[in-house]
C-alpha cells in the first residue's frame, strides 16, 4: 500500500509539471502567434487535467481549504463537485479535439469540408456549452457527498479520509448511473467514429503518396503527426475510461470502497492526464524546436 502511494505521488508530480509546461506553451502560442484550432482545444484540455490533479487526491485543494478554515462539509462538496466537472470536461474536450482534427484533415470533396471555416468561428460557443453542461450536470452530486464521520457506517461509504458518499435511493443511484453512462458512451462513440474516419484518411493518403513517389517511406506532414497524436490519445483515453468505469461502478453498486482499490483507481484516473502532455510534447515539432532554441541560447550565455 505504501509503495502504491509513492507511485501515485510520483505520477501526480510528473503530471502536474508536464501540464504546467504545456499550459505555458499554449498560452505563448495563443498570445504571440497564430494558433491552430487544435491549440485552443488542447490548451483547455491541459488546464482541465491540471485541475483534475488538484482535486483528485487527498491533498491539493483540500489542503487549501484547510488553511482557509472552511467547514469540512463544504470542503468535501466543493472538491468532489469540481472533480466531477473536470472529469466531464476531460471527455468532452477530448471528443471535441477528435472531431475538430477529423474535420481539419478531411478532403475538400467530403461532406465535413463545409464545416472547416465554421468550426473555428463557433469554437467559443462549443467551449461555453461544454462548461455550462458539465457545471449543471454535476450539480446533483453535491447532495450525495459530505465529510466523513463515524456516526453511522450504514448511511455513508468512506471514499477518502476526508469525504464519503451518502446513502441514496436505489432508483436515484441507478438513474444517475444511466444518465452518466449514456453521456459517456455517446461521446466515446463519437470519438471512435471520428478516429476510424481519420485512420481511413491517413491510410488513403499514405497509399497515394507511396504510389506517387514510388518509395516505401514518406515523411509525415504536421497534419499527419497531429492526427496520429490525437488517435493515440483517444485510444488511451477509451481504455483508461472503461477500467475506471468498471472499478467505480462496481464500488458504488456494492457500496464498498477498499483503500487499495481506491488507490488503483486514482492511478488509472491520473494516467490519462499524465500521459497526454508527455505525448503532445513528444509529437509537437514546435515544442522540440523551442526547447532546442532555448538550449542553444543557454549554451551561448554560459559559454
Amino acid at each position: 500500500m505504501f509503495s502504491l502511494k509513492i507511485v501515485l505521488y510520483f505520477q501526480a508530480g510528473l503530471g502536474v509539471l508536464a501540464n504546467i509546461f504545456l499550459v505555458c506553451f499554449y498560452i505563448y502560442i495563443i498570445i504571440g502567434h497564430r494558433p491552430k484550432l487544435t491549440d485552443l482545444i488542447s490548451c483547455q484540455l491541459t488546464f482541465v487535467h491540471l485541475m483534475m490533479f488538484f482535486t483528485g487526491g487527498d491533498i491539493w485543494l483540500t489542503d487549501l481549504f484547510e488553511t482557509l478554515n472552511i467547514e469540512n462539509d463544504f470542503k468535501c462538496k466543493a472538491t468532489f463537485y469540481i472533480s466531477r466537472v473536470m472529469r466531464g470536461l476531460s471527455i468532452c474536450t477530448t471528443c471535441l479535439l477528435s472531431v475538430s482534427q477529423a474535420v481539419t484533415i478531411c478532403p475538400s470533396t467530403s461532406l465535413l469540408a463545409k464545416f472547416k471555416q465554421k468550426l473555428k468561428k463557433y469554437m467559443i460557443y462549443a467551449f461555453f456549452c461544454m462548461w455550462s453542461f458539465n457545471l449543471s450536470f454535476s450539480s446533483n452530486r453535491i447532495f450525495y457527498v459530505g465529510a466523513y464521520t463515524n456516526v453511522s457506517e450504514t448511511s455513508q461509504m468512506k471514499v477518502t479520509k476526508y469525504y464519503s458518499l451518502l446513502l441514496m435511493n436505489y432508483i436515484i443511484r441507478g438513474l444517475i448511473l444511466i444518465v452518466t453512462t449514456s453521456r459517456d458512451v455517446f461521446l466515446i462513440g463519437v470519438m471512435l467514429t471520428t478516429s476510424t474516419y481519420m485512420v481511413i484518411i491517413l491510410f488513403r493518403h499514405h497509399m497515394q503518396c507511396k504510389h506517387l513517389h514510388s518509395v516505401s517511406y514518406v515523411r509525415p506532414s504536421p497534419e499527419k503527426r497531429a492526427t496520429q497524436t490525437i488517435l493515440l490519445l483517444v485510444v488511451f483515453f477509451v481504455v483508461m475510461y472503461w477500467v475506471d468505469f468498471i472499478i467505480s461502478t462496481t464500488s458504488v453498486l456494492l457500496w464498498v470502497y477498499d483503500p487499495v482499490i481506491l488507490t488503483v483507481q486514482k492511478f488509472v484516473m491520473n494516467a490519462y492526464p499524465t500521459i497526454t502532455p508527455l505525448v503532445q510534447i513528444s509529437f509537437d515539432n514546435r515544442i522540440i524546436i523551442m526547447l532546442k532554441n532555448l538550449q542553444s541560447k543557454c549554451h551561448q550565455i554560459c559559454f
